[in-house]
C-alpha cells in the first residue's frame, strides 16, 4: 500500500479548554499565558473557550470574560466549543469566528454529555450553522465516539458516516471525527 503525505497538516490545541476543565479554577490571565505564545511549529488552532452553562463548567464564565481582553497570536485561529444554540450565540457576541459543535454518533454517550438524542443535537447543529454563516463565522462540527464510545462500545462505521453526512449537509464547514478521553484504540479498529 502506498501512502501519499499531505505537504502541510494543521494542529488545534485543545489544552487550555480541555485539558484544564477538571482542574481547580485557573485565573484566565494565567490559561492564556500558557499558551498565547501558541504559534508553534505546526500549531495553527486553539480552542480558547467553551460556552456550556455553568452549571456544566462553573470555571468557564471566568474564562469568558477573559477571553476579550486576551492577547491573541495573529497566525493562530482561535475557536469556541459551543454545545447548542445559545452557547454558539454567546461565542459570536465575543468575537470568536470560529465555532466547534460537538456531536456523538453514540445516541448513550450523546445523551450523558448533552442530555439529548444525536437528532436533536443535529437539528440544533443546523440552527448553530446558518446563524454563524449569518454573521461571517464558521462552523467544525466534530463528531465524538467515532472510533468508540466508552458507554456502547464498538459504533457502527456506517452511523457515523450518517452523523457526519448529515453535518456537510447541513453546511458545516469542517467535520472532524474524534473519541471521548478514557476510550482507547484497540488493536484491530481498523478506522
Amino acid at each position: 500500500m502506498s501512502w501519499e503525505l499531505p505537504d502541510r497538516i494543521s494542529v488545534r490545541e485543545v489544552g487550555p479548554r480541555d485539558g484544564l476543565q477538571n482542574e481547580d479554577p485557573v485565573p484566565t490571565t494565567r490559561r492564556w499565558r500558557c499558551w498565547t505564545p501558541c504559534p508553534r511549529p505546526g500549531c495553527s488552532g486553539s480552542r480558547a473557550v467553551s460556552f456550556v452553562a455553568a452549571v456544566g463548567d462553573p470555571a468557564d464564565g471566568r474564562r469568558r470574560r477573559g477571553v476579550k481582553r486576551a492577547a491573541r497570536a495573529p497566525s493562530v485561529r482561535y475557536s469556541a466549543l459551543v454545545p447548542n444554540l445559545r452557547g454558539a450565540l454567546r461565542a459570536l457576541d465575543a468575537g470568536f469566528i470560529e465555532l466547534e459543535a460537538v456531536v456523538s454518533a453514540s445516541e448513550t454517550h450523546n445523551r450523558k454529555n448533552v442530555n439529548r438524542s444525536t437528532g436533536e443535537s443535529l437539528d440544533e447543529i443546523a440552527e448553530i450553522i446558518t446563524v454563524a454563516h449569518d454573521r461571517g463565522a464558521t462552523v467544525q462540527v466534530i463528531v465524538s465516539t467515532a472510533w468508540g464510545c466508552p458507554y456502547e462500545g464498538d459504533v457502527p462505521v456506517s452511523r457515523v458516516v450518517s452523523v457526519a453526512g448529515r453535518a456537510i449537509a447541513d453546511g458545516a464547514d469542517r467535520p472532524r471525527s474524534v473519541t471521548p478521553p478514557g476510550w482507547p484504540r484497540r488493536p484491530g479498529c481498523g478506522r
